[in-house]
């Protein structure tokens, strides 16, 4: 017959077996973790991306944590996509243009010349006029998720020296995203590229005479107020277009729970932007001290604004792909125009 002590001790050792056969599954339950690089210096940083991830952390807690790395830490800003493609880098917030996406709507990333007026009108065009389906085609094929796209601020040019004309604009060595630099090239701008926390020093050692890679707020919040004289009010596009994307199979391998987390908080850092750029571009042009407001005359400035369509007719005419997309640029800011005030004012 089966004793008291033998039965306890059956049931322990039983126990003890269960304790290993289950140790696997307790290893399975770190966390997951990735990396992510942003375009952006520490100090921008801080408000276009740090947020939204330290809220994705606090949320999902012990399941996942993402580990942020700004601007050229892990690989070069021109080399993000290549890195995230190999799965170097999990994810990545960035414009198309500047981390060199071999896609058709890579141009089309950053500053496209004029095709947006306000902040708004870029979440509009991806989430209700098609964009969104483009993207995620073009980056299916190349093994990379588009999370999202969202508007940053709007492209202006700061100086040492003051630009009251187009003709001041010649022979101005300016940093700049790549398609705002082609277009521009036309207008005697010499676009320079270098990476992004040489700038500062850049425009103290005269090897910059300017900047055309965003709005005021930036200047002020990366330092670059304090290395210029002039900020330009005329802009060549109402607002940077940039995304986040993730390795494919990193992002399929994500629970569907945390797939809607990332992007829940990839949406609230969209909507931090809006209101951080719109205020800040109104309040410091109107209180900031750092820099001298200019402009170029709207008659003389037109001059820019149709040589954008014509550019729009290239770029066009390079493939089937970015002909969609311009044929939707031209419809939504057909339909901006006709729907009047507050859409568009001209």
């Amino acid at each position: 017959m089966t004793t008291r002590r033998k039965f306890i001790k059956g049931a322990a050792a039983t126990a003890a077996t269960a304790t290993i056969v289950a140790a696997p599954a307790i290893a399975a339950s770190k966390p997951i973790k990735w990396r992510m690089q942003t375009y952006a210096g520490s100090a921008l940083a801080e408000h276009v991306i740090k947020p939204a991830i330290d809220s994705f952390n606090k949320i999902a807690g012990d399941r996942m944590q993402i580990e942020l790395f700004f601007a050229d830490q892990l690989v070069p800003t021109g080399e993000l996509f290549q890195a995230l493609q190999r799965g170097t880098i999990d994810a990545v917030q960035s414009d198309d243009d500047s981390m060199a996406s071999p896609t058709e709507v890579t141009v089309f990333g950053g500053y496209f010349p004029f095709a947006s007026r306000y902040s708004l009108d870029v979440p509009v065009l991806f989430n209700q006029y098609g964009l969104n389906e483009i993207w995620d085609a073009e980056y299916s094929k190349v093994g990379v998720k588009h999370i999202s796209a969202g508007a940053w601020d709007p492209c202006h040019f700061a100086t040492k020296d003051p630009i009251n004309s187009l003709e001041d604009l010649k022979g101005k060595r300016v940093f700049t995203f790549p398609t705002a630099g082609r277009f521009l090239s036309q207008f005697g701008v010499v676009p320079v590229t270098l990476p992004w926390e040489d700038i500062e020093v850049a425009m103290q050692t005269g090897e910059l005479d300017g900047v055309a890679w965003s709005g005021i707020t930036e200047d002020y919040t990366v330092g670059w107020a304090d290395v210029t004289n002039y900020f330009l009010t005329n802009n060549i596009s109402g607002a940077w277009a940039g995304s986040f994307f993730a390795n494919m199979d990193r992002y399929n391998e994500l629970p569907e729970d945390l797939q809607e987390l990332l992007k829940v908080c990839m949406d609230q850092s969209h909507y931090y932007r809006q209101w951080w750029y719109w205020g800040g571009e109104a309040s410091l042009r109107v209180d900031g001290t750092k820099m001298k407001l200019t402009s170029i005359p709207d008659d003389e400035w037109q001059t820019v604004e149709d040589a954008a369509l014509k550019f729009w007719d290239e770029i066009a005419a390079e493939s089937e792909t970015k002909a969609k997309v311009v044929g939707i640029l031209r419809k939504y800011n057909a339909d901006m125009v006709k729907a009047g005030r507050p859409y568009r004012y001209s």
